[in-house]
């Protein structure tokens, strides 16, 4: 399978840490979307990352619907299965998600020229990837987000929320506000199959 996609983004990186916890062989090729982006095209000519190759040519876009294929490959998920552990792990991963996508929403919309900006939703975003890393921040301070020794989707979401958060817009994340989700990270950042994955690799 061929990975296609830049580590600095939180999803293709998402989709490596969690294809190499499932034991994948997972062949990554960095690729911009937006520096390479004929290159890109004729991989998947939607021009979005991430993207899967699978093994039999088909290309999956969207990091949830790839790391389900890793899952129906390996045959297994590193989501519990017992009933409230596995809903937990679904909101905390939803959490993560989003923290993500609110991240990413503030550093395009950093880069948009100041005539093109629009001040109030540029406060709904912060204030939404905010009130995100609040929940975060707290359930790390409850123990349900950890560094392992199993890692769970929700603790792999946060991390690396976390880990993008600090690389692109440190501004906006103070570590000082919120010390147990960047705690949590860190002990993460520590692990192999996180630095197997660096978030500045090329």
């Amino acid at each position: 399978m061929l990975l296609v996609g830049m580590l600095d983004s939180p999803y293709v990186r998402r989709a490596a840490v969690t294809g190499t916890l499932l034991g994948l062989d997972v062949e990554h090729r960095s690729v911009s979307v937006f520096r390479h982006m004929d290159e890109f095209r004729a991989i998947n000519p939607l021009i979005k990352a991430p993207s899967l190759v699978a093994d039999d040519g088909t290309v999956i876009s969207e990091s949830l619907l790839i790391i389900q294929h890793f899952e129906d490959v390996a045959g297994r998920s590193l989501r519990p299965v017992e009933g409230s552990a596995r809903t937990r792990d679904l909101a905390l991963t939803g959490i993560g998600i989003v923290a993500a996508d609110k991240a990413v929403s503030v550093e395009y919309e950093r880069k948009r020229p100041e005539a093109q900006r629009y001040q109030p939703w540029q406060e709904r975003i912060v204030a939404q990837l905010h009130v995100a890393l609040d929940l975060l921040d707290a359930a790390a301070a409850r123990g349900e987000l950890t560094a392992g020794p199993e890692l769970l989707p929700c603790d792999i979401a946060a991390a690396i929320a976390w880990g993008f958060c600090r690389f692109v817009i440190p501004d906006y994340a103070p570590e000082e506000r919120w010390p147990a989700l960047s705690a949590q990270a860190k002990a993460c950042e520590a692990l192999d199959v996180f630095k197997a994955w660096p978030i500045d690799r090329e």
